[in-house]
């Protein structure tokens, strides 16, 4: 089933079939929002790393979400913003030191999300937050999908309706059991919280005026234009 939430007259609502002229909201309002890096082995490789023997695990803020349709702005310090297309998974209960056997258990559902990055930035600082934190730098959306199977989802990036990114999660060098249990071993995850589990090759930049969808199968197509 597919859980939108969106504002109706004033109201937020939640439903599998949202009214066609409702402004669509993100669909979980997080806590944290926990990021895997480097989790695709050509990706790693497209930006000059190894792939990693253990995950390596980020924070992005919840100021950085941004609604379906929201617009996506460049910062003015940053030369190169780049889209990256990811499935997300959606804690459904508090999870802490979840084994990777029981992990399904304590998720309600997967997302689509784009881990925008000001790429320059997060090469200076050489750690991510501030090149993955800025406002807006988190689109999530459009609903929940909770009866799906990631285990062989195509994970696509388009912009102005191009081609950039296209894999898939059989590829993922850490599953979703497997992150599920390396993150609560770390942090307890509260029920909304989400976990943005890495992005394929192909990641690219973003310019004024361009248009980014994120689709994976299953789920829907998360679009942002770009400002």
């Amino acid at each position: 089933m597919k859980i939108y939430r969106y504002l109706d007259r004033g109201s937020i609502r939640e439903s599998s079939t949202p009214p066609s002229d409702a402004v669509l909201l993100t669909p979980c309002v997080p806590s944290k929002i926990v990021c895997v890096g480097r989790n695709y082995a050509e990706h790693a490789k497209e930006l000059g790393n190894e792939a990693p023997s253990e995950p390596i695990i980020f924070l992005k803020p919840p100021s950085a979400l941004l609604a379906p349709f929201g617009t996506i702005v460049r910062p003015a310090i940053s030369q190169r913003v780049d889209h990256e297309a990811e499935l997300a998974i959606v804690i459904g209960k508090r999870a802490r030191d979840v084994r990777a056997a029981q992990w399904r258990d304590y998720v309600l559902g997967f997302t689509c999300a784009n881990d925008v990055t000001a790429r320059d930035i997060q090469k200076k600082d050489v750690q991510f937050t501030r090149g993955k934190g800025f406002d807006t730098f988190a689109p999530l959306g459009p609903c929940i999908e909770t009866e799906l199977d990631p285990a062989a989802l195509q994970v696509a990036a388009r912009v102005n309706g191009d081609t950039r990114q296209n894999g898939n999660t059989r590829d993922m060098i850490f599953p979703c059991g497997f992150l599920v249990e390396f993150i609560t071993s770390v942090m307890t995850l509260e029920p909304g919280d989400v976990i943005l589990t890495g992005t394929p090759s192909g990641v690219g930049p973003l310019q004024a005026g361009d248009t980014v969808e994120v689709e994976i199968e299953g789920i829907g197509v998360l679009r942002n234009p770009v400002a």
